[in-house]
């Protein structure tokens, strides 16, 4: 991971509970797609790799799968089970990194990893991947970005996040396929890549809650300098848009099944 962010270091762990309040953003029809890819339906058992705060597994738990999340870090997971619990959903969330997930042989349908595949070692991953999935089955690798190149706003915002963070790599993102790896290639065949835009809407609350919750913010920005980028970036906001408005998102998928 010393590409990410130039090796600068970042925990989650420090806003879990923005993550929680902010993050779970995706649209219906991100949710439809994965339901029509026939993942996390009724009489499946689903593992969601870097589950965060459980989005994905409590957003399809009406589907009917039996659903179990992982992901490194304990506060994440803790607000994963507490959303969990105050929904009514059984979920198995264990805080366990993604290379160190301990599961019987075949036991799993499909394996989800949203926003998240980048930070996992393909090297050591894929094998237990391959162990702990049945014959055939599925891995649903998804994200999100928002388009800086294609929207004044998120720009904006990107910008003042470099201004606080320079070594935050996430910034720039252009619509692309999801990115992977000949080792991942090695394990699993493409079954179906799909990129998608689509306007999401926020407040400027909900917006600046979504730009504190990111890797370059919230997990890795100081006390002193995260209190002085939100009071910059509530201003930026309060300046130039109205209280609801939309930012451009690309949505990309991509459908393996494991050889």
């Amino acid at each position: 991971m010393n590409n990410i962010d130039h090796g600068k270091a970042f925990d989650w762990g420090k806003t879990s509970q923005d993550y929680a309040k902010f993050r779970d953003i995706y649209p219906e029809s991100f949710y439809q797609k994965i339901i029509s890819r026939n993942i996390g339906i009724q009489g499946q058992k689903v593992l969601d790799l870097g589950t965060g705060t459980g989005v994905l597994p409590r957003n399809l738990y009406s589907y009917g799968a039996e659903w179990t999340g992982i992901d490194a870090s304990e506060n994440q997971i803790q607000e994963a089970k507490k959303l969990a619990y105050q929904q009514g959903m059984q979920i198995d969330f264990q805080a366990v990194p993604a290379e160190q997930a301990d599961f019987p042989e075949s036991y799993f349908d499909a394996v989800t990893a949203c926003q998240c595949f980048w930070y996992f070692k393909p090297e050591l991953l894929m094998p237990i991947l391959k162990k702990i999935l049945k014959p055939d089955g599925k891995i649903l690798i998804l994200q999100m970005e928002w388009l800086p190149f294609e929207d004044e706003l998120a720009q904006a915002s990107e910008n003042l996040v470099l201004k606080y963070n320079p070594d935050w790599t996430g910034a720039g993102e252009k619509r692309h396929p999801v990115y992977l790896s000949d080792t991942v290639l090695q394990y699993a065949d493409l079954i179906s890549q799909e990129e998608y835009a689509e306007q999401i809407p926020f407040t400027r609350e909900t917006w600046h809650g979504r730009m504190k919750a990111c890797r370059g913010v919230g997990a890795s920005l100081s006390e002193k300098d995260l209190a002085d980028w939100e009071q910059e970036h509530r201003n930026l906001l309060n300046q130039t848009v109205f209280e609801n408005f939309s930012i451009l998102h690309y949505i990309a998928m991509a459908e393996l099944r494991i050889k």
